[in-house]
């Protein structure tokens, strides 16, 4: 059964300490705020964007470069602070913003919000997973210091294209959904990606935000790439590869 505890405002000072926790630096992950003397964490519901600038600003991390949800960044313990969270983008605070009331929530931690700051260098690395070779397998970023997986909702071939232009595979032979190549672990980094196909990385196409997703690594995307072509050609009894 889910808990609601409830701190009387009169009880939370005016300025609370707000920290990352879990994430690769002190400029990603759970967002935890220090009221009435414990840390506790904040619920995804409603969490978006606007809501993740400010603690970015609030934490000297810059701009925001995506708000998580669904305790991407692990559960955390203790109370669940704020709920439907309301900001507007330009509080200097995160209590500023609008929400049900200290502790007023109908939330778990499996809710506990979070952010990537754009401060750091966030996406540094793609790999394939599974395949059995560097241009198949199991499609993975590497994001705030971790490696997560895409989920496969409107995967298309144009995406796979991207894919394997930038692993240097050729073009797309296929693509694949429901975990072909395995389930991963970590967080689902991407959802609902829509590339051109002309775009140079995968980061580049329209996706619902870092970590934004209602996904399990049961819809993990995968692609199959054409690689480098070889070619067997027999000419004057001489056999050479191309």
């Amino acid at each position: 059964m889910q808990s609601v505890s409830l701190v009387l405002r009169s009880d939370i000072p005016d300025t609370t300490e707000v920290r990352l926790v879990d994430g690769a630096t002190n400029c990603s992950g759970r967002v935890e705020i220090f009221v009435a003397g414990q840390w506790g964490s904040v619920c995804d519901y409603s969490w978006d964007l606007q809501d993740a600038q400010v603690v970015c600003r609030q934490l000297g991390c810059g701009a925001a470069y995506s708000a998580t949800n669904s305790a991407n960044f692990g559960s955390g313990t203790g109370p669940i602070w704020m709920n439907e969270v309301a900001c507007t983008g330009n509080e200097t605070e995160l209590t500023q913003c609008g929400h049900l009331g200290f502790g007023i929530n109908y939330c778990t931690h499996h809710s506990d919000a979070g952010v990537i700051c754009k401060d750091k260098p966030v996406i540094t690395e793609m790999r394939l997973v599974n395949g059995g070779n560097n241009c198949s397998g199991r499609v993975e970023i590497f994001v705030a210091g971790q490696w997560g997986t895409v989920c496969d909702n409107n995967w298309d071939l144009q995406d796979a294209q991207v894919v394997c232009r930038q692993m240097g595979c050729g073009t797309a032979y296929s693509v694949t959904t429901w975990d072909t190549f395995g389930e991963g672990t970590g967080p689902i980094w991407m959802n609902s990606v829509a590339c051109t196909g002309n775009e140079t990385e995968l980061t580049q196409c329209g996706h619902s935000g870092f970590g934004n997703n209602e996904c399990s690594h049961e819809q993990d995307a995968g692609v199959i790439c054409k690689g480098k072509v070889r070619v067997q050609a027999s000419l004057c009894g001489l056999t050479e590869l191309y």
